[in-house]
């Protein structure tokens, strides 16, 4: 019971505690900071990146294994 107890908390509570945190902060500094903007353009930058690559992976698996979206 105590391990379920922990893993709702590490899984649900701590990154809604973190999220509000941030979220707070944010609404208080009224705008971001220099190194905030760029540390969002390359999350941005990263993001994209990812999600060509995974374009590019859905391609491939759609050519060799047709079937593989039906597998779950």
């Amino acid at each position: 019971m105590g391990e379920v107890v922990a893993i709702v908390f590490v899984a649900v509570v701590l990154p809604l505690v973190v999220v509000l945190h941030y979220v707070t902060k944010w609404k208080s500094s009224g705008a971001l900071s220099k190194d905030e903007e760029r540390m969002l353009e390359e999350l941005w930058d990263n993001a994209q990146k990812m999600e060509s690559r995974i374009n590019t992976l859905e391609t491939i698996l759609d050519d060799q294994v047709p079937d593989w979206r039906k597998r779950t």
